[in-house]
């Protein structure tokens, strides 16, 4: 049972509530109907996920208890140092949790006759393989610190997994040392094959084999390694050097992450207390800093990129992105939007549409400007290339580009340059905001007038994560609507002046005021009809203003409907202030990542898809788009798409007071969303 979450018993503490998100991702890693490589990949995505939250969440209530402040009103009722231990104490219990998860998995493994083995299980006929990998692969790229008394601790990597070596001298002395595991060398290695048996060791244990060879200057009686791990705040600080562009500070602040302030200390907790003692006085390791006692192996993100060996079996199947009815990659994309709207949903239907967009207006001689807001690129990015191309053919390219999006900094500022270089004008988003709207408008010339074509998104310009994320896209060529799009560039441009806008809803000015418009007419229609309906599905929700409106809406008896993924501070089912109000997670294959709102249920509804969480930093300090769905059509895809999630009864949790996060139960026929929805969309283009 989670500690004291709430506040008033009102509100679930945003961190608790993350924390328990991410409980929903172990339990992917410990469901048995889940392929077993991708079993140990959700291991790898749920540890990953830790380590972001410490270096963004833990981090900031750390530096809420090191101001002298109590942070009790910020944190939901808690009070930061409090918090902290509750954190520890949650992350403690995940990780033990994990850890059997892990040997379950490995256990089924060896079942099917794959084998991870550590340096004790090297056999004679192994021995040879792993001496050369060493030598050729791995020795390269070691960077190994002989630690001395005299000698300040170079600053550890964030996130950066190091062997911490002991060594007893012949001479009676003691010797430490740590060993980087490089990152430029897979983590996990597959040994020749014997018959159908396949084997696997893991980089930690391939250097424990090779010590010897490691430290063949040093004489001594015994060596012992084991593993730790330090994670840093990753707050960007930026420098006030006027003479730096605002791509330098940023690149600058991004180096300088890697030597923030620790905030998670993880070690194997087999380590001899000498050393670890050893450790912590070299590193300033103190009482406000989450110190955790882990297993053998850390850095278990790595899991992400177990290799297949080549058993499809053990992995999900893969899907064919579906084509959108009535688009065709052989013909004008802008034909078909010039006649109506057209919605793409990734990954079931393939993102190429978007590629297909760009490209078409790069080369099309009628097309004169393009504008579009990136939030997080690709490593390999054709949408970055189409600009480019756009560019070069003369057309005039702009490009708000959002530089301080977390960890995909480096990814935006190389793609940044590279654009500036040729042409593209950048946009450095807006001074306080962060610019996460997902839009593009493109203008061409068509008789003597200028029409505007465009997109608008749930979700990041991404071939990548448009892979594995769900995302709604909206192609358009609706006049009024991509008219407020421009606006909304205009805006970027000159940020001193507030627009006004007719279609959609816009933050930092609008969203709060606009939703509440929308609640309050469901309230109404409920006082007078009895049919107020909100369905809302979103990354999180930790607003407390949009979550009282929501309990507002609750006691004037309108039915709420809520998908969340993640963070949920909201109660529901509470008698008197939430009774009225039903919330599920669903967390399986893909990552949920659209935002839909549905105001009504009847003709008189109105439909968004949206950028924007019903989070504090989504409604006041972020560019952020809502965009009304006016196509009948359209509107009831959306409405489906929502109902079959809703409908789900094999991977939905129901979110609750007590967050047990119990799976959904009834006794209607089983419903696997995400695996209904490509049936949706395939059974739509054979009608």
């Amino acid at each position: 049972m989670t500690p004291s979450p709430t506040a008033d018993n009102r509100y679930i503490n945003r961190e608790i509530s993350w924390l328990q998100f991410n409980a929903r991702v172990l339990q992917e890693a410990s469901d048995e109907s889940v392929p077993l490589i991708e079993r140990l990949r959700f291991l790898g995505i749920f540890s990953n996920n830790l380590d972001e939250f410490f270096k963004v969440r833990y981090a900031t209530v750390k530096r809420i208890v090191e101001a002298g402040k109590g942070g009790k009103s910020e944190l939901g009722g808690i009070k930061a140092k409090e918090l902290l231990e509750i954190i520890t104490q949650i992350v403690i219990k995940q990780q033990s949790e994990s850890l059997e998860v892990l040997n379950n998995i490995k256990t089924c493994l060896d079942k099917e006759d794959i084998y991870i083995i550590d340096e004790n299980q090297i056999g004679t006929n192994q021995h040879d393989f792993v001496k050369r990998y060493f030598i050729r692969k791995v020795s390269p790229a070691l960077v190994t610190i002989i630690l001395n008394e005299n000698v300040r601790l170079p600053n550890l990597k964030d996130s950066g997994a190091y062997l911490a070596v002991k060594m007893s001298l012949v001479d009676g002395g003691k010797q430490f040392a740590l060993i980087e595991i490089p990152k430029t060398v897979n983590r996990f290695v597959e040994l020749p094959k014997q018959g159908d048996k396949s084997y696997i060791i893991m980089i930690d244990d391939l250097l424990r084999y090779c010590l010897a060879d490691i430290f063949n200057i040093f004489e001594y009686k015994s060596v012992s390694a084991h593993m730790i791990k330090i994670t840093r705040d990753a707050e960007l600080d930026f420098e006030s050097d006027l003479s730096k562009s605002f791509i330098e500070k940023i690149s600058d602040s991004v180096k300088h992450r890697q030597i923030g302030e620790p905030v998670r200390f993880v070690y194997d907790k087999t380590i001899d207390n000498e050393t670890l003692e050893y450790l912590m006085t070299k590193m300033g390791i103190d009482d406000t800093d989450s110190i955790i006692p882990g297993g053998r192996y850390h850095n278990r993100r790595d899991y992400m990129n177990f290799p297949s060996l080549g058993r499809t079996d053990l992995l999900y199947d893969k899907i064919e992105p579906l084509p959108v009815k009535g688009l065709s990659f052989e013909s004008s994309i802008f034909s078909a939007i010039a006649e109506k709207d057209y919605l793409l949903y990734a990954p079931y239907q393939t993102f190429s549409y978007v590629v297909k967009f760009l490209r078409e207006a790069a080369l099309d001689p009628k097309v004169k400007t393009i504008k579009i807001t990136i939030y997080r690129l690709a490593q390999i990015s054709h949408i970055a290339s189409s600009l480019i191309n756009a560019a070069i053919n003369g057309k005039t390219v702009t490009v708000s580009i959002e530089l301080r999006a977390r960890f995909d900094e480096q990814a935006n500022i190389d793609y940044a340059q590279q654009m500036e270089e040729e042409g593209v004008n950048l946009i450095f988003g807006v001074a306080g905001l962060k610019v996460h709207s997902k839009m593009c408008v493109i203008e061409r010339e068509e008789g003597k007038k200028l029409k505007r074509y465009g997109f608008i998104s749930t979700g990041n310009f991404n071939e990548s994560t448009a892979k594995i994320y769900t995302d709604h896209t909206l192609f358009t060529a609706n006049q009024s609507i991509l008219k407020d799009v421009n606006k909304i560039f205009n805006f970027f441009e000159t940020n001193y002046r507030i627009y006004t806008y007719k279609h959609l809803i816009t933050s930092p000015h609008y969203t709060q005021s606009s939703v509440f418009k929308l609640i309050d007419k469901e309230i109404e229609k409920q006082r007078l009809h009895g049919n107020g309906f909100i369905r809302l599905k979103m990354n999180s929700i930790s607003s407390y203003k949009m979550i009282d409106k929501l309990y507002e809406a609750s006691r004037a008896g309108v039915k709420i409907q809520m998908i969340v993924r993640g963070i949920c501070c909201l109660i529901p089912g509470v008698e008197g202030m939430s009774e009225n109000i039903e919330v599920i997670s669903v967390v399986d294959k893909f990552l949920e990542h659209s935002r839909l709102y549905i105001f009504g249920d009847n003709d008189d509804n109105k439909i968004y898809i949206s950028s924007a969480d019903w989070m504090t930093r989504n409604i006041d300090n972020r560019v952020e788009v809502s965009c009304p769905i006016y196509d009948e059509a359209i509107k009831q895809q959306i409405i489906d798409n929502f109902s079959i999630c809703w409908s789900d009864n094999v991977k939905a949790r129901v979110l609750s007071a007590s967050q047990d996060n119990a799976y959904k139960v009834d006794n209607k026929e089983k419903v696997r969303s995400q695996f209904a929805l490509y049936e949706y969309y395939q059974n739509q283009l054979k009608n």
